[in-house]
């Protein structure tokens, strides 16, 4: 503490607030004095009412926050296929459907009952079983609703609606205060087939705006939105209709009003949401009387806040200043620059100290993305020229193709010379070709984590050498890559090399040819580099379709890419135009197309292709054969995308399974479940956001909220335990998160949720 204090009068910024809070308290301390003995009834009325207004605000954001909650478990209960109608009336689910509403009714504190309506049923459900409509005449009499007159808003509710307070009798000696609260189902829906009821007792909704009265005496009213009273704590005094009309019409604020010929302070709030007024009544001749404790400490105040006041403003200065010291410690610790320590801070530049680290910190964040930089690399290699991508998206992430010639390198990891190499090494790898520069042979590259863990693409742009030609410069490149990897690392990855093009829009050509090349490998002196444009030459004879145009074929189908595969057909048709072969030798050819992509797709499991197989008078005519060709082509490359989802769809119920098993293991992590599932890390993260609607690291704080909650409204386990149970290690910082999350901090929530209440030793630790 000593230390501190002393660090904090070195800084001069602390200084300047010391000084600032003395100007602020003392100088105005002996003017002010006079005028609150002058005006100290009018003073502390505004104070009052002012403090009133913003916890009548902070009582009605509560009391739309329960509407709203209230509002949500209807919704909740409308998709629960625990509660849908055959479910409820059949003996055998019944008890499974008792306990999902009782459940729902436990979630919020201020539902009293809730009842589950099928229109024009002849029953109603509730927390407590199936039960015949006379429950209204029986169980529950309201004295202002009618059974009949009730069971009419049970069936033609359409929009969610507050019943006023009234007095309810349960069972033969209980009366009770209830608000009835009638939500349909499905919400929003033009056509409910239910209706959700919630009983709410009156002293749930004005209970939290009497609080507000403090030891003043005064009135508390909630109006909807026709000026009726929907609640009311009156605490024995009455006003009449007229003037109760009178209070609702009053803009939200504070206001001087004489109601039943006396001086009254009201105070107003109207809701945003729900177009609920919120009221408070207070007689005005209260404040009168409190000005005489004011005069009776007037001049001992006066003394003591002048020396008081030195020691206040070192407080407010030393809380004013610390989130600040906080700041420049994390800037000092994680600056390039400054390698000392919190203590080592320079007197009077503690916020230009900050800006500059929070400067540095901003121009480095969107370049160190690197799941999102690897999303955008993925689907120009699979899509090709986008004309959705916003032209200043790659120049956010660095990436530039500013050269004349484009090709793509597919690599995957061949025999490890050391068999116990960890997978790291693959992941350092792709970390180190993020971004490459061959200055030597004018070219740059970018990689791109590829779906499959073992596998990457290197996008690489180049400026050929006018003294030798296109592909012996990108052979060179290739080599230089494949010698840099083989002096890294202890292992020989096989690539696969795409044709070089003049547009970077036409690099899902590349990479398709590169997929050809990759899967057609063969060992050669060069240890597994295989160039798409050595596969198979054109033949020596014009009308022969070149091999490689089918191998290009047959992998664009096999990625689903459709503008590449009709690209290849078209392709393979013009050489065979060209050719001029007799007709035989041309029926002959067009069945070796048709054999290769039927091949393909019995290969990808497409077997269900039938009718879309070419009829033998396609044969007739090679631009009514290339049509047929380019509708199965479509087929099969909607198939294959089909397909994918599929597979998406299903690892995204593998991953989420496994997730909701283990995700109260504190060493659950993106890398292990990547691992885990053979995906890469990038790959993961995107299937996983793209799928649940939020990243990972959301997704697992939800479950672990969600599992804290239930074991605080369901258990009297001391905090630390449960934190440390769901896999949460810093108790402080999740107490921290918990509450701006929920508005209470743990201890609060279980008062509130928990039957029993809560320990007062974890009152005392939050």
């Amino acid at each position: 503490m000593k230390r501190n204090l002393r660090r904090y009068l070195k800084s001069k910024l602390f200084l300047k607030y010391i000084w600032s809070y003395l100007f602020i308290l003392l100088l105005p301390l002996v003017f002010v004095t006079v005028f609150i003995y002058q005006s100290a009834a009018g003073n502390l009325r505004e104070e009052i009412e002012q403090s009133h207004l913003n916890q009548l605000t902070q009582a009605e954001s509560i009391v739309d926050g329960r509407m709203k909650e209230l509002g949500d478990i209807a919704s909740r209960i409308a998709y629960d296929d625990r509660l849908i109608s055959y479910r409820v009336h059949d003996p055998f689910y019944s008890r499974e459907a008792i306990d999902a509403l009782d459940q729902y009714k436990s979630t919020s504190s201020i539902i009293g009952d809730v009842f589950l309506y099928f229109h024009h049923d002849d029953r109603i459900y509730s927390s407590q079983g199936l039960s015949s409509l006379d429950v209204f005449s029986e169980k529950y009499i309201f004295q202002n609703w009618s059974k009949d007159s009730l069971m009419g808003d049970l069936n033609d509710v359409s929009f969610p609606t507050m019943r006023p307070a009234d007095r309810v009798i349960r069972g033969t000696y209980r009366q009770q205060s209830l608000l009835a609260y009638l939500v349909p189902i499905t919400p929003n829906s033009p056509n409910p087939h239910a209706t959700v009821m919630y009983l709410i007792d009156e002293s749930e909704l004005t209970g939290l705006i009497d609080s507000i009265l403090g030891s003043y005496k005064g009135l508390a009213y909630i109006f909807d939105n026709h000026g009726q009273v929907l609640a009311a704590n009156n605490h024995g005094e009455t006003i009449n209709g007229l003037d109760t009309g009178h209070l609702f019409s009053l803009d939200p604020g504070i206001h001087s009003v004489e109601l039943g010929g006396k001086a009254h302070s009201v105070v107003s709030t109207k809701s945003d949401m729900n177009g609920w007024t919120y009221v408070t009544l207070m007689p005005s001749d209260q404040f009168f009387s409190s000005v005489l404790h004011i005069r009776s400490f007037i001049i001992m105040l006066f003394s003591i806040v002048v020396l008081a006041g030195i020691g206040i403003a070192l407080l407010l200065a030393r809380r004013q200043y610390h989130p600040i010291s906080a700041l420049v410690d994390f800037a000092n610790s994680k600056s390039r620059n400054d390698r000392g320590t919190g203590d080592a801070l320079l007197p009077g530049n503690e916020l230009e100290h900050i800006r500059s680290a929070l400067q540095e910190y901003s121009s480095r964040a969107d370049l160190q993305e690197p799941y999102a930089r690897n999303h955008l690399l993925l689907r120009l290699l699979q899509q090709g020229e986008d004309r959705e991508l916003e032209p200043n998206l790659l120049e956010a992430f660095n990436i530039r193709f500013d050269r004349s010639q484009f090709f793509v390198i597919a690599m995957e990891r061949g025999e490890l010379a050391d068999p116990s190499q960890d997978y790291q090494d693959w992941q350092t790898l792709a970390s180190l070709l993020a971004e490459v520069d061959i200055p030597g042979l004018r070219a740059s590259a970018y990689s791109v984590e590829l779906p499959r863990r073992d596998q990457m693409a290197l996008i690489v742009s180049f400026d050929p050498h006018p003294a030798m030609g296109s592909f012996i410069h990108m052979s060179r490149i290739v080599d230089a890559v494949r010698s840099n990897i083989l002096e890294a690392f202890d292992f020989n990855p096989i690539m696969g090399v795409g044709t070089g093009y003049s547009q970077a829009g036409q690099l899902n050509q590349s990479f398709i040819e590169a997929c050809s090349a990759l899967e057609f490998h063969t060992p050669s002196e060069k240890g597994g580099i295989t160039f798409f444009e050595k596969l198979a030459p054109a033949s020596e004879e014009a009308f022969w379709i070149p091999k490689n145009v089918l191998l290009k074929l047959s992998q664009s189908l096999k990625q689903g890419s459709h503008d590449v595969s009709a690209h290849m057909i078209g392709e393979a048709m013009t050489s065979l135009k060209e050719g001029s072969p007799s007709p035989l030798l041309s029926r002959c050819i067009c069945f070796d197309i048709l054999n290769t992509m039927l091949k393909t797709a019995s290969e990808l499991g497409i077997h269900h292709i039938t009718q879309e197989i070419p009829t033998s008078s396609a044969f007739q005519s090679l631009d009514e054969f290339e049509g047929q060709l380019r509708k199965l082509a479509s087929h099969i490359c909607t198939q294959v995308q089909q397909e994918t989802k599929h597979k998406e769809s299903s690892l995204k119920d593998q991953m989420l399974g496994y997730i909701d098993q283990h995700f109260m293991d504190h060493s659950l992590s993106l890398e292990s479940l990547a691992d885990l599932f053979e995906i890469s890390p990038s790959h993961f993260s995107r299937t996983f956001k793209e799928n649940v609607g939020l990243n990972f690291t959301q997704y697992i704080w939800q479950k672990r909220m969600e599992e804290v909650k239930r074991l605080l409204m369901t258990t009297q386990e001391p905090l630390k335990e449960i934190i440390g149970r769901v896999g949460y290690a810093d108790t402080p910082n999740f107490i921290r998160k918990f509450k701006k999350e929920t508005g209470y901090t743990p201890g609060q929530f279980r008062k509130l949720n928990h039957p029993d209440g809560v320990l007062l030793g974890e009152m005392l630790q939050d």
